[in-house]
């Protein structure tokens, strides 16, 4: 029989089985053995960066604001009496010229008889007046009248030829009396509502208008905009940062549409509504379907100035603290990431534009946020590129 190791406890002596006495000696030779190596480091994160690259780009304006018609015409009675006729359909377009409504023109007629009435009489007095005139200059030149005498008769043709002036007047003012019982539309243009109806007693130049006539095409937009905006405008054109534009006007209907004929503006108030703290401007607008009534609420999308090598960033790589502190992950030259703050201005279609912070180059971190943190090694994936769009503010 082969003999058994023996292993002595306390001086008592133990036989271990074959199968035990290896085990326990390669657990021995296993402790005896060199140190377990570290775990291998942990991969880099994969994130999504934007390579930004200087661009330029069209600074807007999105003001609000409400349509009003291009010219304005209330219409009103020049002589009083009795409307006959209205000659109109409310809410139709009328040209200029074009009768609206007839007065009774009975007292006028009267008044343009007599008138020449009192011509034909003028005209007769002067007749014989200048009969007299001529008679007193024969007698005068054989002295049959005094001196006195044939002046006096001169003097008297002279004054019934002033009284035919008079009298031509006086018909001319009495026709145009009488025309003015035809109550014509001052302009081309739409026209509301009338205001009185056949039989209702107007006069002459009364402060309620008979109707009002609207001319829509063209049509103003006048909006406003704050004098913080307009300085800081002018402080920044001043400075060179920004050129002027003069970009075509879009407009935006109250359903949020575009309008389709964009606008052109025309004037900058010269004064700040001291009530209000804005400036006034206008814009015309084409109407050629006649889309825009005067009282719309639009908003207008103004081009004010142009910047040059502007930087633009993703939105989504633009991180803000309970502050209002704005940051960016920035992927570093070593390809790790670093914290930068960043300050932006507006945002310019789904991007942000960088005042200061970033430069044309940096490579901004816009997805894989969540898994990274600063001095964190990344890998990069480049985000594609996207176009910019004019800027709104």
């Amino acid at each position: 029989m082969h003999s058994m190791p023996s292993r002595r406890v306390r001086g008592a002596s133990f036989l271990l089985p074959p199968a035990a006495a290896l085990l326990a000696a390669g657990l021995l030779l296993a402790g005896c053995g060199k140190p377990a190596t570290a775990p291998a480091a942990a991969p880099a994160a994969e994130v999504i960066a934007a390579t930004l690259h200087p661009e330029t780009v069209t600074l807007t304006r999105e003001l609000p604001g409400r349509t009003a018609a291009y010219v304005i015409a209330e219409v009103r009675p020049q002589v009083s009496g009795i409307v006959k006729r209205r000659l109109f359909t409310e809410g139709a377009n009328v040209t200029a010229g074009q009768v609206l409504y007839e007065i009774d023109d009975s007292t006028p007629r009267a008044d343009l008889g007599s008138a020449k009435a009192t011509l034909a009489r003028a005209r007769a007095a002067a007749e014989l007046a200048r009969l007299n005139a001529a008679r007193a200059a024969a007698l005068a030149e054989t002295d049959a009248v005094s001196r006195q005498d044939y002046e006096s008769a001169v003097a008297t043709h002279q004054q019934a030829q002033a009284e035919i002036l008079a009298a031509e007047a006086a018909v001319a003012r009495a026709e145009v009396t009488l025309g003015y019982t035809r109550v014509t539309s001052p302009i081309a243009g739409r026209i509301g509502k009338s205001s009185v109806t056949e039989g209702a007693l107007v006069t002459a130049n009364q402060a309620g208008a008979l109707a009002t006539v609207q001319q829509l095409a063209p049509i103003y937009v006048d909006v406003t905009q704050s004098s913080r905006e307009w300085l800081e405008l002018r402080r920044e054109l001043d400075a060179g940062t920004l050129a002027r534009t003069e970009t075509p006007v879009t407009i935006m209907l109250e359903d949020g549409t575009r309008y389709a004929h964009p606008g052109k503006l025309e004037f900058t108030e010269v004064a700040v509504d001291p009530a209000t703290g804005v400036i006034a401007l206008r814009i015309t607008v084409p109407n050629p379907d006649h889309l825009l009534l005067p009282g719309m609420y639009v908003r207008a999308i103004i081009g004010t100035a142009v910047r040059e090598q502007a930087v633009l960033v993703p939105q989504q790589g633009i991180a803000r603290d309970p502050r209002g502190n704005t940051t960016a992950m920035i992927v570093s030259p070593e390809g790790t990431v670093e914290l930068r703050p960043v300050h932006v201005s507006r945002t310019i279609g789904d991007k942000w534009l960088v005042e200061s912070g970033l430069a044309a180059g940096d490579r901004v971190i816009v997805q894989g946020l969540q898994k990274i943190g600063p001095g964190m090694p990344v890998k990069v994936v480049e985000a594609p590129a996207a176009s910019a769009q004019p800027a709104r503010h």
